[in-house]
């Protein structure tokens, strides 16, 4: 299930022309899920618009977020669906957050 959905989710951003997508598989490390997607928009109405079309295009499958938070920040999308987090950010944000390289570390 987790994998079909994480499919859908890259597949939508990918479509919605995100920028330099990421998935790490954090299964064997973590409880809070079993991947994390990582993606930047150009600007927060970017990041905005793709957080609306993977919350609009997976509920047309009756898949809902348990939490999205951080959307009127303008800088960082954090979506919840369970065994997937989404991460959306804008350039600078992603940079100062480096997700990749902190789960990089905790994989190892």
């Amino acid at each position: 299930m987790s994998e079909d959905l994480l499919n859908k989710i890259i597949k939508i951003l990918d479509t919605k022309k995100a920028i330099d997508l990421k998935t790490i598989d954090i299964k064997e490390k973590s409880s809070i899920a079993d991947y994390m997607v990582i993606a930047t928009g150009t600007s927060s109405t970017h990041i905005k618009s793709l957080a609306d079309n993977v919350e609009e295009e997976l509920k047309k499958e009756e898949i809902y977020p348990n939490k999205i938070e951080g959307y009127n920040t303008n800088s960082w999308i954090l979506m919840d669906y369970g065994d997937i987090i989404v991460n959306i950010f804008i350039p600078e944000e992603r940079e100062k957050y480096n997700l990749e390289e902190l789960w990089e570390k905790i994989i190892k």
